[in-house]
């Protein structure tokens, strides 16, 4: 029993919109940094998709990449925001503007 494709690329865009609803609407920087994660996989669980659906492998290779990616964005986006809540003591994005006098 085959689980048709347009139920995972459903599943992909409902992940999406709720990471970009998340973007968007909320002004916690954790919050905002869980919806971006959020997006990569949806894109992932999209590339993953397609690439069993055609038989090819290229698209679980582009999926490793990607999630190299989010592994150092994660990494680096954490420790900015470390950063920013002991200079700042709050993770309101409103609240923080470092680029302001």
């Amino acid at each position: 029993m085959n689980i048709p494709i347009d139920y995972y690329l459903i599943l992909s865009g409902f992940m999406f919109i709720v990471g970009v609803a998340g973007v968007l609407t909320r002004r916690n920087a954790i919050i905002v940094f869980m919806s971006i994660e959020l997006m990569l996989n949806s894109a992932n669980l999209t590339l993953v998709t397609f690439s069993s659906y055609l038989g090819n492998s290229t698209g679980q290779l582009f999926v490793f990449f990607v999630m190299t990616v989010a592994a150092a964005e994660a990494a680096v986006g954490l420790a900015i925001i470390i950063a920013m809540f002991r200079n700042k003591l709050t993770l309101n994005i409103d609240e923080i503007n470092i680029l302001k006098w």
